[in-house]
């Protein structure tokens, strides 16, 4: 395997400076969603984001979204949605005979609106092609192609009209990242420049990359040199999660299903991708700490006891990184 080097890395990170600039038309602060999303882009993994309405959950995707030059469909999720309303169906005609219908899952970016609002059927609908990139037409199926980037976003803190999210579907999602209010002096800033006044188009913002542009940076990604003992840490945190007796952990108690060896590859990808995004060649200890609360955030179960105590996620996943022995 050919090991990245720094020269090919650092056109790369500048695309990403561009990429920023040009988010930056439309959205007020929130970097680090913004690092998130290029983050999982960069990595090849699926992404999830989390937050209350109204914090520009959707406007973010989609200002990212406008920046690569390849096509992108958004699914407006609702209760009645249907699953062939995202794969496609198959129709007939008297005079074609019968035929395939594509849905918007085929595109090189999906974005997935309020995910959690349609029923786990259709939710399903996904779970193919994030997974084998290909959907299943009747009897046919189909490939969609790289790279392909699917956004999803969920409201969080809601009961009415909406369904939880299967541990299937999350777990398709290379990150899960939470979304938070901006602060008084960004929120001041948005008054000028949210899109309830202004129309998208308004913003102009550019195609950086192509998706050709992509996949050539994916490839990249994964040959950033990791350490063997680099290696070894990782899977130490993903294996202390269903070992907590290892470490003297504060909130191992609250811990009810640790999170599968899909999170330590998915770890392993994202803290490649994190050291791309700062600019470099190699994954150190702390690449693999920036990533982690948005790897296992929704890959770990935590006790009902947890929840009414209200010990969340990033709680636990910090206590296991305060303990586990840095290399």
């Amino acid at each position: 395997m050919t090991r990245t080097t720094k020269q090919q890395i650092i056109p790369i990170y500048q695309k990403i400076q561009q990429i920023k600039k040009e988010v930056a038309k439309a959205v007020v602060g929130q970097e680090t969603i913004v690092d998130g999303i290029i983050r999982g882009l960069l990595a090849d993994g699926h992404i999830l984001i989390e937050g209350i309405p109204g914090i520009a959950k959707t406007l973010i995707a989609r200002a990212i979204a406008t920046t690569i030059r390849c096509d992108f469909n958004r699914i407006q999720f609702t209760v009645d949605l249907l699953p062939t309303d995202i794969t496609g169906i198959t129709a007939y005609d008297k005079n074609r005979g019968f035929y395939t219908v594509k849905g918007p899952i085929f595109a090189r970016i999906v974005m997935a609106d309020e995910i959690n609002r349609a029923p786990p059927k259709t939710q399903s609908a996904l779970l193919e092609a994030m997974q084998e990139n290909q959907v299943t037409i009747g009897k046919k199926t189909y490939g969609i192609g790289k790279p392909f980037f699917v956004i999803a976003t969920e409201n969080s803190f809601e009961s009415a009209g909406t369904y939880p999210l299967p541990d299937a579907q999350t777990d398709r999602f290379l990150f899960k990242v939470l979304i938070d209010y901006p602060n008084e002096k960004e929120e001041k800033l948005i008054l000028d420049t949210n899109i309830t006044l202004a129309k998208f188009e308004d913003f102009k913002i550019k195609g950086v990359i192509s998706a050709n542009d992509i996949n050539r940076f994916q490839k990249i990604v994964q040959n950033v040199y990791t350490e063997e003992k680099i290696k070894d840490y990782l899977v130490r945190i993903v294996s202390t999660t269903r070992n907590t007796e290892k470490v003297d952990l504060k909130y191992g108690r609250y811990i009810q299903q640790g999170a599968s060896p899909r999170a330590s590859i998915g770890l392993y990808i994202a803290s490649k991708a994190e050291a791309v995004l700062r600019g470099h060649s190699y994954v150190t200890p702390q690449h693999v700490k920036n990533v982690a609360a948005d790897i296992l955030r929704h890959r770990i179960r935590l006790t009902y006891e947890a929840q009414a105590e209200g010990i969340t996620p990033e709680v636990v996943i910090q206590d296991i990184l305060a303990k586990v022995k840095v290399p």
